[in-house]
């Protein structure tokens, strides 16, 4: 594959795209996608997203500089839930390392180590020979993460990123050489997201009813996640899998989970 064109690199912002494929991109109608296999459909979503929201690709180390600068990009600093492995520009767009932080931490509780990211943004002039003319990564709004060696964490990477990706958030694809995950975070469905899920608690009593077992009963809505669900009930992941039986942590709309008491 070719390397980033020069039409793709300026850090001016882009216009706006209009029509049905801006709107899709902005989660304003449901998108084609959620599948971790990569394609031109996929990368092309990514691309137009980016338009979309009118993001800056930045061509140069100088210009990612800048937009340290102007507080456009910041800094992935690893908390113990992640950590950085050979990341020439450890920087992202906001609500890129709200992405990671969160995921990080959900990954951590369930895996007992770190997540690691293999690349944040990259400029359009030091893209790898292998990179797509479409590639978001100049952007800063998407990162590359290690793949997990245990089945089990993987197939958790794997069935979280899915739950995110049919959430209408970003758009991630297992890739293989070299093993891993890239995942592009979009920024306004994101927040969206994000701001849905950190309202009041007493949010969770219109979705819960009481059980007779003394917990609660939980309907899935959509974007859920098991972790989400587990933090407003003062819960984890865990308990919840137990109490329910399940062997994985894919969970659909509509679904109804017991939400064990606290002990």
């Amino acid at each position: 594959m070719s390397n980033v064109s020069s039409s793709l690199v300026s850090s001016r912002p882009f216009g706006v795209f209009a029509g049905v494929a801006g709107l899709c991109a902005l989660g304003a109608t449901p998108c084609a996608g959620q599948s971790l296999r990569g394609s031109d459909e996929s990368v092309d979503r990514m691309y137009r997203h980016a338009r979309a929201e009118q993001l800056s690709f930045y061509e140069t180390p100088r210009g990612v500089r800048q937009a340290v600068e102007a507080g456009t990009l910041v800094r992935l600093v690893p908390d113990g839930n992640f950590t950085l492995h050979a990341v020439a520009y450890p920087f992202v767009r906001a609500s890129t390392r709200t992405f990671v932080g969160r995921l990080a931490e959900q990954y951590r509780d369930v895996c007992g180590e770190p997540l690691e990211v293999t690349s944040a943004v990259r400029p359009a002039s030091r893209q790898p020979s292998n990179s797509v003319e479409q590639s978001v990564h100049p952007t800063g709004m998407a990162v590359d993460l290690h793949k997990p060696e245990g089945p089990k964490c993987r197939q958790w990477l794997r069935e979280t990123l899915l739950d995110l990706e049919g959430a209408g958030v970003l758009e991630a694809t297992e890739e293989h050489g070299p093993p891993h995950f890239h995942v592009a975070v979009y920024p306004t469905p994101y927040k969206r997201y994000v701001a849905d899920r950190a309202g009041p608690v007493q949010t969770k009593s219109v979705a819960s009813s009481q059980s007779a077992a003394g917990g609660t009963v939980y309907r899935v809505r959509r974007g859920d996640t098991l972790w989400d669900i587990a933090r407003t009930h003062d819960t984890t992941a865990e308990a919840i899998r137990s109490a329910n039986g399940l062997g994985r942590s894919l969970i659909k709309p509509g679904d109804e989970l017991v939400i064990p008491p606290n002990p």
